[in-house]
């Protein structure tokens, strides 16, 4: 079976994260594209069949944050055999406004802002765990979740 080229690779993620079209392929000119992608924080792995809503954290003032589909909210890097794809700037998600406790294992990147659905469009481990409880916010740093293509 066939494989993408590097090339490619690094285009498709150009198109999903900073909306830049692939010439005589895909074109982000529809009547009303998504200008933002929403970042959610899982207690465990969503699953390769699950929505964003599988294995969401949930406590009093959770929600997802939204990051900019540009430039100004993702970096894409190549090597010689990948690209990678990661946050342009931390995201401090809303802190724990009630006694839950907890650790969060993994992120995910979809086009919805509501905690009960969305499609994944990639999801991973956290490089590090993070332990939440009452009155700590969650931070993703620029380091802390890469997508590999």
């Amino acid at each position: 079976m066939g494989q993408k080229s590097l090339s490619f690779d690094r285009q498709l993620l150009e198109l999903i994260f900073t909306a830049k079209p692939i010439a005589q392929l895909a074109d982000d000119a529809a009547s009303a594209p998504s200008t933002r992608l929403w970042i959610g924080l899982h207690t465990a792995d969503p699953g390769d069949a699950g929505t964003q809503g599988t294995n969401e954290v949930s406590y009093a003032g959770y929600t997802r944050m939204s990051v900019d589909r540009s430039t100004n909210g993702f970096i894409l890097t190549t090597d010689v055999s990948q690209v990678f794809v990661v946050l342009a700037s931390g995201i401090t998600f809303p802190k724990v406004d009630s006694t839950s406790t907890g650790t969060l294992t993994h992120a995910s990147i979809g086009l919805s802002q509501s905690s009960s659905n969305g499609g994944i469009l990639y999801s991973g481990d956290l490089l590090t765990a993070i332990d939440f409880s009452q009155g700590v916010a969650a931070v993703l740093t620029t380091d802390s979740f890469a997508i590999e293509q």
